[in-house]
């Protein structure tokens, strides 16, 4: 069940990596550090967060699993996944001998200060020296990475998106956030009022921002645009679920059914209940003009 998948040695990175934020990247950029001495870097990754195995309550994906993989190979490592149902109930020492001996056949290890693992949650990063000095397997533990005199984590980031506070999501992730869905058919409003626009339906369980108004980057074909975003029910037409809708400005082109990468990098506004079409419009065209001077300066 769990074969040896690599020849050469391996630094593997393990954590429960929910959204790569700064932090996430610091462990692994250390396992990649190790490429130096012929190692090969790997992320470890499970097939669901631990808290859907454990509690059935899995916490909303900050990013999906396939952006998640890209993010890690962008950092020069390889991402492999197991079932977290399947080693969750292993002691620390079955955990290191079966998956990061036995599978992996690892070299070295990274880990963040607070690291748990095992059945029961029972291994930390002391217990995983002892066991990685007995079999010769170099430790690195990464130490606490801050933002505002706290902790980053996926849940403060969670609260951020929640709040609309792409700032401090920036700031977390190392990036701005973002999200690659599939343009949907829409009703076509926003193409009788001048300003098309693409529709994208957000997975179940995935953070969706606060409702309303962000300045974003559409990247077409890689090609950066400036965009305005609208996350929500649009009240005005009543519709019941949320999506992102997003006029892509100075763009013109057919992106039906299309992956679309939209960045979303500042709050404007919330959403709002107008009384007509006309003054929809009219705010759409104010909200364009804010959304291209935020993207200017963003890219300055």
């Amino acid at each position: 069940m769990f074969e040896r998948i690599f020849d050469k040695k391996t630094s593997v990175a393990l954590g429960s990596f929910d959204g790569l934020h700064i932090g996430h990247r610091a462990v692994v950029m250390n396992a990649a550090g190790e490429a130096d001495r012929g190692l090969v870097p790997v992320v470890l990754l499970f097939d669901e967060h631990p808290l859907s195995a454990i509690k059935n309550a899995p916490p909303e994906a900050i990013t999906t699993k396939e952006e998640l993989e890209n993010e890690i190979k962008a950092l020069n490592a390889v991402p492999v996944t197991v079932s977290f149902k399947s080693i969750m109930n292993m002691t620390p020492e079955e955990f290191i001998d079966t998956i990061l001996v036995g599978m992996l056949n690892a070299g070295a290890v990274s880990c963040g200060f607070n690291f748990r693992f095992g059945r029961n949650s029972s291994g930390n990063p002391e217990i995983l020296k002892k066991l990685c000095d007995d079999r010769n397997i170099k430790l690195i533990i990464t130490d606490e990475v801050d933002y505002l005199g706290k902790p980053v984590s996926s849940t403060r980031i969670r609260k951020a998106i929640a709040d609309g506070d792409m700032i401090s999501t920036r700031n977390m992730l190392g990036h701005n956030f973002y999200y690659v869905f599939t343009v949907e058919s829409g009703d076509r409003i926003g193409r009788t009022l001048g300003f098309p626009t693409i529709n994208q339906f957000f997975p179940d369980n995935f953070a969706i921002p606060k409702f309303g108004v962000y300045a974003s980057t559409a990247y077409v074909e890689n090609n950066p645009y400036p965009a305005v975003t609208d996350i929500g029910i649009r009240p005005t037409l009543e519709h019941k679920k949320p999506r992102s809708e997003t006029n892509i400005i100075g763009f013109s082109g057919d992106l039906y059914y299309k992956k679309i990468k939209i960045e979303l990098l500042k709050f404007i506004r919330p959403e709002i209940k107008f009384s007509s079409l006309e003054e929809l419009k009219n705010q759409i065209a104010k909200d364009s003009s804010t959304a291209e001077e935020i993207y200017e300066k963003a890219r300055k």
